[in-house]
């Protein structure tokens, strides 16, 4: 059997989104069918969009998202229809090598299969009868999609879907990046390499782990500003100054704990650059699939540098979810005010726009 969904469909990379009606599949075994409700306007589509993630096209894009279960498939009985949930763009499988040593974030499985289904097939096609992968197995630029149940959190009621689709991604990215950092203590001194969505969050991980200092470093003046309401204690304009320096400076030698949130080889080598000794550089942020950054090894020797790269906030996608839903419900955590713009999914190339000329905060694409 077969429904059909509204969908925004990249066919290819620096071109406009098509907005078409696709014919969706049942959900198969250990899957579900979910009425989206929101989906968040994040730089890792645009890196699609603009050609420098490798991602099979045609596609339904779109991986931060939430919604609720529409119907279920043949053995599913982790969610029931009318559950509100957080969708995971790592639908674990839960038996694989990384999975048992406790990484679902990094599930050998759901790479494997990439954009399609754990059996290997789409459950999309578009009118020409062409197969419509869907990201992160999500797709979640679509009214409705099909996704496995692993993907699916449950929320309680009082979790808007802006927030859930914002806990689906930026939110865990950004504070489980700094809260499951090793050895970050209350004291520290962080500098934080870019405040847009996940940045934002990083500096709201630093403010909950009681840094002493909080830097943020960006372009804009504006989104240096408005990282300030979210913890950020100094600003350092990169376009003005020499960003090393001044966070060196402020931190009287260099910060203890580091955040590449842009991902760019300029970042990581800040990153790594305005560290003391003994810092930690993590590298959130996704950069070109053919970057490399230089590092001055002589220097990351000598003053014991770390570097660590950080997917999805270092943990489970599922135990992230859980602890920043209590987090954000007992008002700890300002998930609400990253909210700035909002969508029509027919709007969604105007959303990524908005993105690229740096506004503040996160755009949301709203379903009715």
């Amino acid at each position: 059997m077969t429904s059909t969904t509204r969908a925004a469909v990249l066919y290819r990379a620096n071109e406009p989104h098509r907005i078409r009606e696709l014919q969706m599949e049942d959900p198969h075994p250990g899957e579900v069918v979910v009425r989206v409700g929101a989906a968040g306007i994040c730089a890792s589509d645009h890196h699609v969009m603009q050609g420098m993630t490798a991602l099979p096209l045609p596609s339904v894009l779109g991986h931060e998202g939430a919604g609720t279960v529409e119907s279920v498939g043949p053995g599913v009985t982790a969610v029931q229809p009318g559950d509100r949930c957080i969708l995971s763009f790592v639908s674990n499988c839960g038996h694989c090598s990384s999975c048992r040593r406790g990484r679902s974030n990094l599930c050998d499985t759901n790479a494997a299969t990439g954009t399609r289904q754990y059996d290997g097939t789409t459950r999309l096609t578009d009118a020409e009868g062409l197969g419509i992968p869907q990201m992160g197995k999500l797709g979640v630029f679509a009214e409705r999609l099909v996704c496995p149940t692993q993907a699916c959190y449950p929320v309680p009621d009082d979790v808007s879907m802006e927030a859930a689709a914002l806990i689906g991604c930026c939110v865990t990215t950004g504070v489980g990046a700094v809260v499951n950092t090793p050895e970050i203590q209350p004291g520290s001194t962080v500098a934080v390499f870019g405040c847009g969505g996940v940045g934002l969050n990083v500096v709201q991980g630093a403010a909950l782990m009681n840094a002493a200092r909080i830097i943020a470093v960006d372009i804009h003046d504006h989104k240096l500003e408005f990282a300030r309401g979210f913890g950020a204690t100094d600003t350092v304009n990169a376009r003005d100054v020499d960003a090393v320096k001044a966070v060196r400076e402020l931190t009287g030698g260099g910060a203890d704990f580091s955040y590449d949130v842009f991902g760019s080889p300029e970042t990581t080598r800040n990153a790594v650059d305005s560290l003391g000794k003994g810092g930690t550089a993590v590298v959130v942020g996704l950069a070109g699939v053919e970057d490399s950054a230089p590092i001055n090894l002589v220097d990351l020797v000598r003053a014991q540098k770390r570097i660590l790269g950080c997917y999805y906030g270092f943990v489970s996608p599922h135990e992230s979810f859980r602890t920043m839903v209590d987090l954000y419900r007992s008002g700890r955590l300002d998930v609400d005010g990253l909210v700035q713009r909002r969508y029509r999914l027919e709007q969604i190339d105007a959303a990524y726009a908005d993105l690229a000329r740096g506004e503040n905060g996160r755009g949301v694409i709203v379903f009715d």
